[in-house]
């Protein structure tokens, strides 16, 4: 059967293997149908595809290629050396668990991950219980034009996840502790929980993808080296991109060295419509969903967010010329004690925000091992962004916010346009939102409920800069735009707001070193320390 299935096809080689004194020799394709797969969507082809893997790594490596059918599955193991290759018509369809599940026979079971599991949501944790996934491997890749399609996984929503039904799996793809790792081309749609949870991999590269699911789209957790470009999420109910650092692996390990760029990010569309180009925009009556939308979400979210898993830290990340369209904003959170250093926004555009665009969060959640010290949040630049139509509760421009005795530290913001739909009251303006710094909630801007600012709420920050940034309103709105507690050091250059703005553009709670020039509303000042002022 092995040698029926080895394909000889002369395709382009690496750079590595032009080099090689094999730089001549075909690279082996193994066929799933020749292991026995039979593409029909009814019979389970698990083993089939198995085999073709195993054969394939066995022999030094290959490619194990999916022609067009319906492969239905349950777990599919990853193995060194090995690359999927789904043909345009391929679908990898997970199979369903019957109710009351089974002891064998469907997806792997959870594998053991105490006590380290107690750290984070069952999701996280575990990786076997999966349609796909692979650990301790290297050089491996999923690609082509081919769909995955996770019908039959759990979206991981229990209140009691460990009580969920023998045998389920709830991640599309899960990788852990591997290198050189490559998701290039393919579709996904019902990802459940994850449709990618990378844990520990270093050197991911994810391209080209488009992903329409039901929870999370992209989760990057402790790695390193990762490049996640060209890629759009559809994800209304849970984060499209989200890059994390939890303690599953048992320490405190960064994510480091990330680029996300060239991706477009949603969570406004019924499940599915984004993938076959029909791009239903959820309706405001659940009744009348059709139906690939068994399930309405609450809020739609489908942002790019650093967090909240954050043990570990995030360092040297650029996410660039990427679009949010009826999503929430962008967030970055430290909640566990980590460090964020180093972090670049540039070129965004956002639509229709339904919450505040930007929030950076420092916090002390500490869902950890006891004793880890509150993070810290620094080096952060935010540029050339344009926001328009976001709700105007939360803060039309943005949240930055850390706790008492831990300050948000350099921060520069410029080049911004930030416009929302105004009609804060004087009510909302009169607010002084609770610090949250004990028992510390979910790190989301609902935290603080409706905040005193139409354009910026900023608190325990220091050292931030804003040049050439603009707030605009569609309604009047009776907030200050910028509202500043226990800040020490904020410069601000060419500020633009509303001409018919009524209410003041500073509203000063002990400030320190804060200068303005050359912006609309307000003369050039600068003020060494002040308890409480309006400008």
């Amino acid at each position: 059967m092995a040698g029926a299935a080895v394909e000889a096809l002369a395709i382009p080689q690496s750079r590595a293997q032009h080099a090689s004194a094999a730089e001549n020799e075909p690279v082996a394709r193994f066929n799933v149908r020749a292991f026995g797969a039979k593409g029909d969507g009814t019979t389970l082809d698990t083993s089939a595809i198995n085999e073709a893997i195993e054969a394939a790594n066995r022999s030094g490596g290959g490619t194990v290629q999916f022609p067009p059918g319906v492969y239905l599955s349950y777990s599919i193991r990853l193995r060194d050396n090995v690359v999927l290759s789904l043909d345009s018509g391929a679908t990898i369809l997970a199979a369903s668990v019957p109710a009351g599940g089974r002891s064998s026979g469907a997806y792997d079971a959870a594998e053991p991950n105490e006590p380290w599991d107690r750290y984070q949501d069952y999701g996280h944790s575990h990786w076997h219980n999966s349609l796909i996934w692979g650990e301790d491997i290297h050089n491996v890749g999923i690609v082509g034009t081919g769909l995955i399609w996770g019908k039959g996984l759990s979206r991981g929503a229990s209140e009691v996840p460990r009580a969920e039904t023998q045998g389920m799996g709830n991640k599309a793809i899960a990788l852990k502790n591997c290198h050189g790792i490559v998701l290039r081309d393919i579709s996904i749609l019902e990802g459940g929980h994850f449709a990618i949870l990378a844990t520990g991999v270093d050197n991911l590269t994810i391209d080209n993808l488009l992903i329409d699911t039901n929870r999370d789209g992209i989760d990057v957790d402790c790695c390193r080296n990762v490049r996640i470009s060209n890629c759009s999420v559809n994800s209304p109910w849970d984060d499209a991109i989200c890059p994390k650092s939890s303690f599953a692996l048992g320490y405190a390990r960064a994510t480091e060295n990330v680029t996300i760029t060239n991706c477009y990010v949603t969570g406004a569309y019924e499940l599915g419509t984004m993938l076959d180009g029909t791009w239903k925009r959820w309706l405001a009556d659940k009744t009348s969903q059709s139906k690939v939308a068994p399930y309405f979400p609450e809020e739609f979210n489908g942002s790019i967010k650093l967090g909240t898993e954050s043990n570990g830290g995030f360092k040297n990340i650029t996410i660039s010329n990427c679009v949010f369209d009826g999503s929430k904003g962008f967030a970055l959170e430290s909640s566990d004690g980590a460090v964020i250093e180093g972090l670049v926004l540039s070129g965004i555009t956002m639509r229709d925000c339904t919450n505040t665009p930007l929030f950076l969060r420092l916090g002390s959640r500490m869902r950890g091992p006891a004793g880890i010290p509150v993070g810290t949040l620094r080096g952060i630049t935010l540029c050339d962004i344009v926001s328009y139509n976001s709700v105007a509760r939360l803060g039309g421009g943005g949240i930055i916010a850390g706790i008492p005795g831990h300050d948000i530290e350099d921060v520069k913001i410029h080049d911004v346009y930030l416009e929302h739909g105004g009609g804060g009251t004087e009510a909302m303006a009169a607010l002084n939102p609770i610090e949250a710094a004990k028992d510390d909630p979910y790190p989301d801007p609902d935290m603080f409920g409706n905040v005193p600012a139409s354009g910026f709420f900023l608190r325990h920050v220091k050292n931030v800069e804003f040049t050439n940034v603009e707030i605009a309103m569609r309604a009047p709105d009776a907030r200050p735009v910028f509202w500043m507690d226990h800040v020490d050091g904020a410069d601000l250059f060419r500020i633009k707001t509303p001409r018919a703005h009524k209410a003041s553009v500073f509203a000063l709670r002990d400030v320190r070193d804060f200068r303005v020039t050359a912006s609309r509303g307000v003369g050039d000042a600068y003020i060494e320390s002040v308890v409480q002022k309006d400008l």
